[in-house]
C-alpha cells in the first residue's frame, strides 16, 4: 500500500503542529480541526470538520489514503465532556474511513490506556488494558475500535500509546515516558510508510534508558527512536521532599491522572 494523501485530525494541537511540519513534503496533507489552522502551506488543504458529526468527518475523509487521528480532549475530564470528541469522534473517524475506502488509520492512543500498571513492572503491548481515568477509557475504546475495524473490514490500524510528548523532559517521570518531537515524526512516518501494518499497538516513546515499555510492533514497522530522555537527567530537578512511593502519581504509570480521585482504602492493593 502506498500512502500519498493523509488526513490529520486535531491538526491545530501540539502533536498536530509538529506533524504538520514534519510530514510536509512527504504526503499531501488535509489538516482538520475546529481550532484555527492559519494559512494553508504548500501541499496542504484545511477542513473544519466537527468530530462528533459523522457527515462532516466523512467529508474530511473523502479521497484520503490514510488518517492520523489526533483530535480529542487531550487530558482527563468528566465523562460528558469527553463523550463527543473522544468517544463519538473516534467512532466517527473509523466509520468514515470505512465508508470512504480509507485503508489505514494511525490512532493517537495514550499510555493512560494502561496507566494503572505499577511503575516497577515492565510491560509490552500485549497486556490487558488498564486505564487510569475516563480519558484512558476513551483511548482504550479507540484501540478496540481499531481492532474491530481491522478484523471485520480490513482497515489497518496502528494504535500509538503516546507517552509524554514534549520538546524536552521536565520531571522524573518523563525519564521513562518521554517522546521527542523528532521521534514522534519518525514513528508516524513508519506507520504510514510500512507496506503492511495489520493491527498493531505501539508505545509512542523515545529510546529512554529508564523506559517502562517493550515495543515489538514499533520495531517491526521500522521505528528506531533516536532520542533518549537520559540525556536530560541532570537538568531535571529532584523531587523535594523525596517522592512517596505509595503516592498513586508515583506508583502507577499514569502519573497524576491515576491519582485523581484515587481511593487509597478501596483502590488497588
Amino acid at each position: 500500500m502506498t500512502i500519498e494523501k493523509v488526513l490529520i485530525t486535531g491538526a491545530a494541537g501540539s502533536i498536530g503542529a509538529v506533524l504538520r511540519s514534519g510530514l510536509a513534503g512527504h504526503y499531501q496533507l488535509r489538516l482538520s480541526d475546529v481550532a484555527p489552522l492559519g494559512a494553508a502551506g504548500r501541499g496542504e488543504e484545511h477542513d473544519g470538520a466537527e468530530l462528533s458529526d459523522l457527515a462532516q468527518v466523512e467529508g474530511a475523509m473523502a479521497g484520503m489514503d490514510a488518517v492520523v487521528h489526533l483530535g480529542a480532549i487531550a487530558t482527563e475530564a468528566d465523562f460528558d465532556s469527553l463523550l463527543g470528541p473522544n468517544f463519538i469522534g473516534a467512532y466517527n473517524v473509523f466509520e468514515a474511513a470505512r465508508r470512504q475506502g480509507v485503508r489505514r488509520v494511525v490512532y493517537a492512543s495514550s499510555n493512560h490506556a494502561v496507566g494503572f500498571y505499577p511503575t516497577d513492572r515492565r510491560i509490552g503491548p500485549d497486556v490487558a488494558q488498564r486505564p487510569d481515568g475516563f480519558y484512558g477509557v476513551g483511548k482504550a475504546f479507540g484501540e478496540n475500535l481499531g481492532c474491530l475495524y481491522f478484523h471485520k473490514w480490513g482497515i489497518e490500524c496502528a494504535c500509538l500509546r503516546i507517552g509524554s510528548f514534549l520538546a524536552a523532559p521536565t520531571e522524573p517521570r518523563h525519564l521513562s515516558t518521554w517522546i521527542s518531537h523528532g521521534d514522534m515524526v519518525r514513528l508516524v512516518r513508519c506507520c504510514l510508510d510500512a507496506p503492511l501494518v495489520g493491527f498493531a499497538v505501539l508505545y509512542g516513546v523515545s529510546a529512554n534508558t529508564r523506559g517502562w515499555w517493550d515495543n515489538p510492533d514499533a520495531a517491526r514497522l521500522g521505528y528506531h527512536p533516536q532520542d533518549n530522555a537520559e540525556d536530560y537527567a541532570e537538568d531535571i530537578p529532584r523531587a523535594a521532599p523525596p517522592a512517596d512511593p505509595k503516592d498513586p502519581a508515583v506508583r502507577f504509570m499514569g502519573g497524576f491522572i491515576a491519582a485523581i480521585d484515587y481511593d487509597r482504602e478501596k483502590g488497588m492493593p
